[in-house]
């Protein structure tokens, strides 16, 4: 029986990633390219996008061939819908369109939050989690109710994970790999 493959594009902030992945989970590979700015400053929409834009078609490419697959053997294109930064969202959006066109393969709009549940479900065999999410722009309590993810809390002010990244930006520390990691670095 064929498995089900998926490419799968997420382009939701300062990170550009085109995977591959099979229905059960297994990951046929994953290459991403990360927008890194100097100590100290942020990452703002426009050059973030710029910088999808310039790595985008490299990864599809690195990706089809680190999975050794040909776009005949792809079932379906997922893209990162949101939540996230606009800009470095439509960058995504628009080539999976445009492959979609040229491929004739459906597309999947993917939640950003509901996918990093769905990996942790997927590494940890969880069956129902209820989940501290908690990443950039979102801190959210969500759980799995009534047949969808539900968010049950959220905070209404700054959400934790970009608080880190001002506190690594005050302490002009880099964002490679990453503010948080950093962050413990240094503490």
């Amino acid at each position: 029986m064929k498995k089900m493959i998926a490419l799968g594009f997420e382009g939701s902030a300062n990170k550009i990633a085109v995977g591959v992945v099979t229905l059960d989970g297994t990951i046929l590979s994953n290459p991403r390219h990360t927008y890194i700015t100097p100590p100290g400053q942020g990452f703002l929409p426009r050059e973030t996008a710029q910088h999808h834009f310039q790595h985008i078609l490299p990864l599809v490419k690195s990706a089809l061939e680190t999975a050794q697959i040909t776009p005949k053997e792809i079932d379906c294109l997922c893209y990162t819908k949101g939540p996230g930064m606009g800009a470095p969202l439509q960058v995504a959006a628009i080539v999976v369109r445009v492959l979609s066109q040229l491929w004739k393969k459906p597309i999947v709009a993917v939640n950003h939050c509901v996918a990093h549940i769905e990996m942790g479900r997927v590494v940890t065999g969880a069956d129902d989690p209820v989940v501290l999410y908690v990443s950039g722009g979102n801190t959210q309590v969500i759980a799995y109710s009534e047949g969808r993810y539900r968010i049950f809390g959220e905070t209404i002010d700054i959400a934790v994970g970009n608080c880190l990244d001002r506190f690594a930006r005050v302490l002009t520390l880099s964002n490679d790999p990453a503010p948080g990691y950093n962050i413990e670095q240094v503490t």
